[in-house]
């Protein structure tokens, strides 16, 4: 079903591409969020780190010089240390029943980097209009 998430995710987000010229938060990210599109504070809490990280390069380029490959490898480090600081953070809430983790650890940080490409909203959008038919398919495939 993995396998079959990122193939379809694949297809479905090239051919997106194609029509509109946006991606829907990197080349993998629609197959993580469409296996787990049935857990909707996981999306949340992955957006949510997805726009803190963006925010944190976005202030770091106005200190820094930070284009290409350096502020990709920046927006995956800090999208690691964001999932690895909400993964702590569930020490302190045990008993609120929320299940507060992302998706992937890197998921975060390719996703703020679309955010950082083309926008906040075109990134979202493309993302739920990519999402959305792989995880249909899926749930038509396999249950």
């Amino acid at each position: 079903m993995i396998l079959t998430a990122f193939g379809l995710a694949i297809v479905i987000g090239f051919i997106f591409f194609e029509i509109s010229g946006l991606t829907a938060g990197g080349i993998i990210a629609p197959g993580y969020l469409a296996l787990y599109l049935d857990e909707p504070l996981r999306i949340l809490v992955t957006l949510l780190i997805s726009t803190l990280t963006y925010g944190v390069v976005l202030l770091l380029s106005r200190f820094t010089i930070l284009f290409g490959r350096r502020r990709f490898l920046l927006m995956i480090l800090i999208g690691f240390l964001l999932r690895a600081a909400f993964d702590g953070l569930q020490v302190y809430l045990p008993e609120t029943g929320f299940d507060l983790q992302a998706i992937g650890y890197i998921v975060p940080g390719l996703i703020a980097n679309e955010f950082y490409r083309q926008g906040i909203g075109k990134t979202i959008m493309a993302i739920v209009i990519v999402t959305v038919p792989v995880f249909l398919i899926l749930q038509i495939w396999y249950y």
